[in-house]
């Protein structure tokens, strides 16, 4: 008898010892998989810098939330252009994504003002007033249906580049030029003379190619990495435009990560912060070499002078006039940043 109760024991104990392992085991597989996984979309290829940043942005992310936040990052325009990502945002099929704030114009009116022609005199000025007081005021007002802004990427300065040289604002009248679908963009174009096409950026290259447009203007990385500079060899670097750009959180997923834990909306903005900072480096290293590239392959750089861009800053100048008294005291506070 007293055998059986041994056994009995026994076999108890190694009961309780299975599910004691089992437990465990069940509870480290807990913690090994995600809560919760998001979508990042971006529209440029895997190895651009906003790319590249939006899988340090997730690398990130899944570290500081112990792995119960994952971010699955879709590059190369997998998830659509800016305009049906931007749909998606605002819908929740997608979770985050990089836009220009030429494209979020159209449904944010006032970030225009942060992409005027010629109003920074250069990426260090630009930066001062992003990272300062202006610009955490324009960021603080991103929190629409459209979604909530993280952080601020750069996107350089946008030239153009033509089929034919351009040396003069002589030589962009009557010209055909792609610009982003945004009709404030077309207006700054227009006054130089040319017409403009507003068209996907998926689409750029096949019609420089096949002549149904004569130029584009963009940064120098995009006019290179798409193979625009295969088929718009001339490039006028005047840089008529620093149109920064922006990342966006879905409102979508702003209620999935509180319910997962209130305080990873702060560890998800920190690191956007970060991957922003880490963005800027990897496009200053890309936009010289993407430069140098382009010498390479035989592309024709021309640099106006000081005169010339005088002459094509004065016929954007008009624009600045349709702004209202409180928009254009923003515009001098952004200009009088030292």
């Amino acid at each position: 008898m007293n055998g059986i109760r041994r056994i009995f024991r026994l076999s108890i104990l190694c009961c309780l010892a299975v599910v004691f392992v089992s437990g465990c085991e069940r509870a480290s597989d807990d913690r090994q998989q995600p809560q919760l996984v998001l979508r990042y979309a971006d529209n440029q290829p895997d190895h651009f810098p906003t790319s590249k940043a939006a899988r340090y942005f997730a690398a990130l992310v899944k570290e500081r939330t112990g792995g119960r936040i994952e971010i699955d990052v879709f590059t190369n325009g997998e998830l659509g252009q800016e305009l049906e990502t931007l749909e998606q945002i605002e819908f929740g099929g997608v979770d985050f994504s990089r836009f220009s704030l030429g494209t979020l114009a159209t449904s944010l009116p006032f970030l225009k003002l942060l992409f005027f022609p010629y109003l920074y005199r250069d990426s260090e000025h630009m930066w001062k007033v992003l990272d300062g007081k202006i610009g955490l005021e324009f960021l603080a007002r991103v929190d629409s249906p459209a979604g909530v802004g993280l952080c601020w990427f750069d996107a350089g300065a946008r030239s153009f580049y033509t089929r034919t040289p351009i040396h003069s604002i002589e030589d962009i009248e009557g010209m055909t030029i792609r610009v982003q679908e945004n009709e404030l963009l077309s207006l700054m174009i227009e006054s130089l003379g040319a017409r403009t096409e507003r068209i996907p950026y998926s689409e750029v290259y096949s019609l420089l190619q096949r002549g149904a447009i004569d130029g584009a203007e963009n940064n120098i990385p995009s006019y290179v990495y798409m193979g625009h500079h295969q088929a718009a060899p001339y490039l006028f670097l005047d840089e008529h435009f620093r149109i920064p750009e922006l990342v966006l959180m879905s409102k979508n997923a702003e209620e999935k990560i509180k319910a997962v834990d209130p305080s990873f909306l702060d560890v998800v903005r920190d690191c956007a912060k970060q991957a922003g900072e880490y963005q800027r480096t990897l496009w200053e290293r890309d936009e010289a070499a993407s430069l140098q590239e382009a010498v390479d392959s035989g592309c024709v750089i021309t640099v106006p002078d000081a005169d010339e861009l005088s002459r094509w800053a004065e016929r954007m100048e008009s624009i600045y006039r349709t702004l209202d008294p409180e928009s254009l005291e923003t515009v001098r506070r952004i200009q009088a940043v030292d």
